[in-house]
């Protein structure tokens, strides 16, 4: 049978387009829905400030009138801006096991982006790359950690079956919340020891500020990482109000040498293991029981987001042990407050320095995300 794709506009006409994910992750005991209010503020202009700088278009797929497919195509223009790559994205590819279906969205959403200039094709970005990034190949067997993505085991075979190929993986880690290695503490101690070092807690009755203090060492330390793009003073408003609402202050703390800021960790309460029963609901009782697990039973896991010092530290004989004490000092403070296990997302497969600093931490590579490519356009050609 013929496969029909319909074209829905960005903020409007979002319920089939969200309907899909209940249909492919219908018999998927691991899967954890978003929840709906925060997924539809996501994909509306205007509350999601990613739409400022971005253009997309969502589409589904539909054959004899029965939903079995969906995937957004987006361009983002600071992405443009800073990488002049010509790549536009795909995300939200979420199918039956059915290489049609999957061949005739894929297409689609190419074409969209051809139409627009683009010369490359690059997903899934879910809606770009501070949001659900690449697709799951390895690690299907437990749930996702708080705001990183979910897909069901066949949609890589798809995916490649489309002619679409590797362009990097992303490593999710995981670790058991215990004392740090004797390495990490020795180092933890002699950081500790120097008077111009302070562990500072984020102060969330300030966080619009806190937050500036976090962008500067954030784009100052991950400037050269593949795939990076500033953030806009709109999405660090965004950013201030939603995390005021879950951050977990013991968790997220700056590092000042001096009185300067030079180092920050922002390790979030996994909210995914709290809300893994509420449907992506949050009416009628889904806040109550949140609120519940979060604020009285206390949450168990949590996911280090954010982890990074300012490049100017790096090579000083006096702070070598920094990152590796920020890693410890995270490993107490999860001990002391009832924290189980951390999942560190996600990290480059090609960054050796910081992923041998979490083996070392006694991190393991747990799940596995793949973004892909393809040349469109004029680059196919």
């Amino acid at each position: 049978m013929s496969i029909e794709i319909r074209q829905h506009a960005p903020g409007a006409d979002l319920k089939d387009f969200i309907r899909v994910q209940e249909l492919v992750f219908a018999d998927d005991p691991h899967y954890v829905p978003p929840l709906m209010m925060e997924l539809k503020d996501r994909l509306t202009p205007g509350k999601n400030p990613f739409w400022e700088h971005a253009e997309g278009a969502l589409f589904t797929a539909w054959r004899d009138g029965e939903l079995v497919g969906r995937i957004s195509a987006q361009i983002d223009r600071e992405h443009l801006r800073v990488h002049d790559d010509g790549a536009g994205f795909f995300g939200f590819f979420d199918t039956i096991d059915d290489q049609e279906v999957a061949d005739a969205l894929l297409d689609r959403a190419r074409r969209w982006l051809e139409k627009r200039g683009m010369t490359a094709m690059r997903g899934p970005l879910s809606l770009y790359i501070w949001e659900e990034a690449g697709m799951l190949v390895d690690g299907f067997d437990t749930p996702p950690a708080l705001a990183m993505g979910h897909h069901r085991e066949y949609q890589q075979k798809l995916v490649e079956g489309a002619g679409l190929t590797k362009k990097k993986d992303l490593w999710a880690w995981k670790y058991l919340v215990d004392d740090p290695p004797p390495r990490a503490a020795r180092a933890h101690a002699r950081i500790m020891e120097l008077p111009e070092v302070r562990f500072r807690s984020v102060d969330k009755s300030r966080m619009r500020q806190e937050l500036d203090i976090l962008l500067e060492i954030f784009n100052d330390a991950w400037a050269h990482n593949w795939g990076f793009v500033p953030t806009t003073e709109a999405e660090v408003d965004k950013m201030a109000e939603d995390m005021k609402l879950i951050i977990d202050e013991r968790l997220a703390y700056f590092v000042e040498v001096k009185g300067e800021p030079v180092g920050m960790v922002v390790c979030l309460p996994n909210l995914y293991a709290m809300t893994h029963d509420l449907n992506g609901r949050m009416l009628p009782f889904g806040w109550a029981k949140l609120l519940w697990r979060l604020k009285v039973q206390g949450p168990k896991s949590a996911r280090l987001m954010l982890l990074g010092i300012k490049n100017k530290m790096r090579g000083i004989k006096r702070y070598g042990g920094l990152s590796t004490a920020m890693y410890a000092e995270l490993a107490y403070r999860g001990i002391e407050h009832g924290y189980e296990w951390a999942e560190l997302s996600w990290t480059l497969e090609d960054n050796r320095p910081i992923n041998l600093g979490i083996k070392a931490m006694r991190g393991k590579v747990y799940k596995t995300y793949r973004i892909y490519e393809t040349p469109i356009g004029e680059a196919a050609q």
